[in-house]
């Protein structure tokens, strides 16, 4: 009889929370700079294999075997996927909106909630979506891939380990310079300009997320920043719909912005909820003779799926106020839409977690309209639950694909929101200790707290509350979302290549145009060293984006504390 593999072993999970721990606050300050995050997975992968495959040599140490692997990079996804439980969105909003502010214990214990009923959730789907339905998970299947290339080619990890580890440290030392010594040169092109955002700045973590995203977002970006800020600002401007200052000097977003992010609100919910509803119908066209049969009853998942929903219940009436109904109402509702973010995720790979809010936050303005807290913080249990739902069930495929216990990858899911909470809520009350007066301005532009706070404030205030003019722009931002939407659900993927992204061109009307611009650059940047060298593109472009978006965003993390002790 054959030797059962290691898997959930100490260091595996250890691994795992440890470097979980350590890319946490990478995502949660990309979330709060440019609202978005990076997937770990590959990142962890890479870094523990290359590890314990050299300590093992030289303490003579069992093998990192390929279920460690998959336990590391599972607890380790869960920790700083941390951020769709509402750190860098709904949470924000709130405080905005009301003023009230969480302490650390309650904040960790909410966000921990959230998180956990997202597992059970996806505990239940698995069978359905991957052991029968087998849905592609194009995540899953990246990370699998990565898998299998370095354990059939050990040297390929070394390399790009190297790769990742150059392009992080040459990115940390590039902020450390700019902002400890000298203050590296933001090029502008004149001083309108510069007072509407259009700049250079000297930010790696920008090229590297332009690399990442490619060519098709970035340019798409560009676009939207030239509609909004080059062409939209100045008619503003000179409309005299935005009053500018006869003395204003430097960029002047947070006057502009206060216009732009309506339109450009409208524009990415209206087209991300049209296509998430055409994606649903293919998805459940696709798997329309296999439907949805929930695991079996199991008294642990069970017990866990039940001690969620309590817990997500009694947190938001004990810190909301929340009634006990709209709160054991926010329960089925989180799991629908849970389910509908795996169905898309399994088919497209594209987390539409931003979608899946402002969907619940719909659904609960007309249940409970005028109620801030319910319409935020009961519509963050499904963006929470859906987010962790959808990192499992990528954890899953990988699992199922090399035979792993699924319920040694929920514990290790489960360990790793406790550290991700733990961390996740400490770097974000420590980076911005103040969100009325830090978010949604020039240093942080926030745009996913922007666009959860305008959606709140249009459902409780009414639209009565904004003026003609903005109104106007939300119609026209709308309108172009559900076209855009349309086309990018029903369109094949080989012709969205040739169609703006929405979700983009909704984005760069909130934030700088100096933001955009330098994502884009990226993206080209990318694309062009992809078009010249093809095979080295594909190994290592990817692996030294990321690095240079982990190390800029942790040596960000690590001057922002530095200043804020000092």
């Amino acid at each position: 009889m054959s030797e059962a593999p290691r898997e959930l072993t100490l260091r595996a999970l250890l691994t795992g929370l440890l470097l979980g721990a350590l890319l946490t606050p990478s995502n949660v300050y990309s979330g709060l700079k440019i609202g978005w995050s990076f997937n770990m997975s590959i990142i962890a992968l890479l870094v523990g294999f290359a590890f314990w495959q050299s300590l093992g040599r030289a303490l003579r140490l069992p093998a990192w075997s390929l279920h460690e692997s998959n336990i590391n990079q599972t607890a380790a996804s869960s920790a700083a996927s941390i951020i769709s439980s509402g750190l860098v969105a709904p949470i924000p909003a709130y405080t905005l909106i009301t003023g009230q502010q969480l302490d650390t214990l309650p904040l960790m214990a909410w966000v921990f909630s959230v998180s956990f009923l997202g597992i059970w959730v996806a505990w239940y789907l698995r069978p359905s979506l991957i052991v029968e339905g087998g849905l592609r998970f194009p995540e899953g299947m990246a990370t699998l891939a990565t898998m299998q290339q370095i354990y059939s080619h050990g040297a390929e990890a070394t390399r790009r380990l190297l790769v990742l580890s150059a392009a992080a440290l040459l990115a940390a030392l590039s902020k450390l310079v700019d902002s400890l010594l000298w203050s590296l040169p933001r090029w502008a092109p004149g001083a309108q300009l510069e007072r509407l955002t259009f700049s250079l700045e000297p930010s790696l973590l920008l090229l590297g997320f332009g690399g990442i995203i490619g060519l098709r977002v970035g340019l798409s970006l560009m676009l939207g920043a030239v509609l909004a800020w080059g062409l939209l600002s100045p008619w503003l401007i000179a409309e005299g719909l935005v009053v500018m200052p006869a003395d204003a000097s430097g960029p002047q977003f947070a006057l502009l912005i206060e216009w732009l992010l309506w339109p450009g609100v409208s524009l990415m919910v209206c087209a991300t909820l049209t296509s998430l509803g055409l994606r649903m119908l293919r998805a459940r066209r696709e798997q329309s003779t296999r439907p949805l049969k929930p695991a079996r009853p199991n008294a642990v998942p069970l017990f866990g799926l039940t001690l969620a929903a309590v817990l997500v219940v009694i947190m938001q009436m004990t810190l909301f106020d929340i009634h006990p109904f709209m709160a054991a109402l926010s329960i089925p509702l989180a799991v629908l839409l849970a389910m509908v973010a795996a169905r898309v995720v399994g088919s497209t790979g594209i987390p539409p977690i931003g979608a899946i809010g402002q969907l619940s936050q719909l659904s609960f303005g007309v249940i409970a309209p005028g109620q801030v807290a319910i319409n935020l913080m009961s519509a963050n249990t499904a963006g929470g639950a859906a987010g962790q739902c959808t990192d499992l069930l990528n954890d899953f495929k990988v699992g199922h694909a090399i035979g792993a216990a699924p319920s040694r990858q929920a514990v290790a899911q489960c360990f790793g929101i406790l550290v991700g909470s733990l961390v996740g809520v400490v770097v974000y009350q420590l980076l911005i200790p103040d969100p009325q007066a830090m978010l949604i301005t020039t240093e942080w532009p926030a745009p996913a707290v922007a666009t959860w706070k305008a959606v709140a404030e249009a459902l409780t205030a009414g639209l009565g509350s904004i003026g003609t003019d903005i109104r106007w722009a939300m119609v026209a931002g709308a309108l172009t979302g559900i076209g855009l939407g349309a086309l990018e659900g029903l369109l094949p993927m080989a012709r969205l290549r040739w169609l703006p992204s929405s979700a983009a061109l909704g984005l760069a009307f909130i934030i700088p145009a100096s933001i955009s611009l330098m994502m884009a650059f990226g993206a080209l940047l990318a694309w062009l060293f992809a078009a010249r060298w093809g095979g080295l593109a594909e190994r290592f472009v990817i692996v030294a984006a990321a690095g240079l978006v982990a190390g800029e965003s942790m040596a960000g993390v690590g001057i922002s504390l530095w200043q804020l002790l000092r």
